[in-house]
């Protein structure tokens, strides 16, 4: 079992403490009574499309049967065909399809799960085209190019993945205040302090928690500060809470790894990017 006091890669998934979850005691008479604050966005989809992550079906195909997929098949099978081109030997072909096609599809699952592979893939032209994947318009296809550029070389392509600290959407900027922290340490201090005054709670609920492994008393000053704070929710209180009683040495030598290893274990989120399966 993981020691609660040790540092991870993220905050603590609110459900392995039940009451420190949004609603914990309260009793709704009906759905409208249920207040949904955490930018969850509920969907529908069928069976085949919610198995469109798995490859296994396709794992004994040919490389070449892939890349088919990937320029002619269903939006399915182009999703299952671009993250399994991942998990090949990368070659020229390989990565110019993920480019050529994965990359231009009119399905951002397809897009971002093509940016995923080349970042597996690795190599120049996975980096390039992953650089220019920043500017997609889906959030979370920006948010797996800086997990792809943090894979590929996070030291080498940090003024991109600084860039993406502007971006509006908080998994990008999320993943951005990861892989840089993970980078430079305490000189995140000054950026930690502005995305902790985000508009958006999980923006401060990662700067709080990433504070943790800075020691500086304006750190703390500000842990205390949403710590104390009411109007802010409970998670990013706790999360703060924690933040204070963690030793800023350990919580950055534990704080390592590629930021595609998440510790949060919800269904659908075991992976970076993955939106919640609800």
């Amino acid at each position: 079992m993981r020691d609660p006091d040790e540092a991870t890669d993220g905050p603590t998934d609110p459900r392995v403490h039940p009451e420190e979850s949004p609603g914990f005691g309260e009793e709704p008479e009906g759905l409208e009574d249920i207040e949904v604050s955490r930018d969850v966005t509920i969907g529908e989809a069928t069976p085949r499309e919610l198995a469109a992550t798995d490859t296994v079906p396709v794992a004994g195909e040919a490389a070449e049967s892939k890349v088919e997929s990937l320029r002619e098949g269903d939006a399915v099978e182009r999703r299952r065909a671009a993250l399994a081109l991942g998990e090949e030997r990368a070659t020229e072909g390989i990565v110019d399809a993920l480019v050529a096609h994965g990359l231009s599809d009119s399905d951002e699952d397809v897009r971002q799960f093509s940016v995923e592979s080349l970042g597996q893939l690795g190599g120049e032209r996975a980096a390039v085209a992953a650089a220019a994947t920043l500017t997609d318009d889906d959030p979370w296809v920006r948010a797996e190019a800086v997990v792809a550029l943090d894979r590929l070389d996070r030291a080498g392509h940090a003024e991109e993945i600084e860039r993406a600290l502007d971006d509006d959407h908080h998994a990008v900027v999320r993943n951005a205040m990861v892989s840089l922290f993970k980078l430079r340490g305490e000189a995140m201090l000054p950026v930690l302090l502005e995305r902790s005054h985000a508009d958006s709670e999980r923006l401060r609920e990662w700067a709080v928690h990433l504070l943790a492994g800075v020691d500086d008393d304006r750190a703390d000053e500000r842990l205390e500060a949403v710590a104390g704070d009411a109007d802010e929710p409970q998670i990013v209180r706790n999360t703060a809470v924690r933040a204070l009683d963690a030793d800023p040495g350990r919580f950055r030598r534990q704080f390592s790894g590629g930021t595609e290893n998440d510790a949060a274990d919800l269904p659908g989120e075991s992976t970076l990017n993955r939106r919640p399966d609800l």
